[in-house]
Formats: C-alpha cells, sequence, structure tokens
C-alpha cells in the first residue's frame, strides 16, 4: 500500500515548468555576416529607441550596434550607441561611438554637443 502510494504521488508531479528567455537575450548572439541593409539598420535602431525609452540601456546598446554592423555609414545610429554607452556608464565605449558619429556627420547639428561631451570626458 505505502509503495502504490508513492508511486501516484510520483505520477501526480507536474512537470518543470520551462520560461522563455527574454528577447534581449538574442541580441547576444552574434551574426556572422551582415551585408549592408539599410532597412535592417533601420529596424534595429527603431528596436534601440524603444528599449531606450524603457530604461533598458544594455539591450538598447546592443540594437543600436546591431544598426552599425547592418550599415557603417548610419552616424544616428553611433550617436544613440553613445548615448546608451554613456547611461550604462562606459566611458571608452561612448567616446568611440561618438566619435565615429562625427567623422560620419561632422555637420550634423547635434555636432557641437557631441565634440563638448567629448572634450569633457577625453
Amino acid at each position: 500500500m505505502l509503495a502504490s502510494c508513492a508511486l501516484l504521488a510520483q505520477q501526480q508531479t507536474p512537470p518543470p515548468q520551462t520560461q522563455e528567455p527574454p528577447e534581449e537575450d538574442e541580441t547576444l548572439i552574434p551574426k556572422k555576416d551582415y551585408p549592408f541593409n539599410p532597412l535592417e539598420a533601420a529596424k534595429e535602431l527603431k528596436t534601440g529607441d524603444f528599449y531606450f525609452k524603457k530604461g533598458k540601456y544594455k539591450a538598447a546598446a546592443g540594437r543600436f550596434r546591431e544598426a552599425t554592423l547592418w550599415n557603417p555609414g548610419f552616424a544616428e545610429a553611433y550617436l544613440r550607441l553613445g548615448e546608451a554607452e554613456e547611461k550604462l556608464r562606459d566611458k571608452k565605449a561612448a567616446h568611440d561611438a561618438y566619435a565615429k558619429f562625427l567623422d560620419l556627420a561632422p555637420q550634423d547639428k547635434r555636432a557641437a554637443e557631441v565634440r563638448n561631451k567629448l572634450a569633457k570626458n577625453p
């Protein structure tokens, strides 16, 4: 009788629940090939903006970085990457992203502000 109760208890144990990984984890998986694709870059920038507004700066930085890989000449993506890295307190990464932004868009209306940021944190 005791053995049948133990067997019954084992049969009624629910299977362990699996949890879906958060969407941000997908950004950590490196893609191997990035042909020039401005539409994909714009999509990544838009998604990064969404995460940035939610305060998820690591996810935002990953999306902005993806945008720069799809379109290496996408100045806006470098600017936004610099802002996200600044929020993450990674001064070197922010500096590199801002410098690239200035290389690509030296006449942009936000260039003076970015130059000031770079001058404060060389």
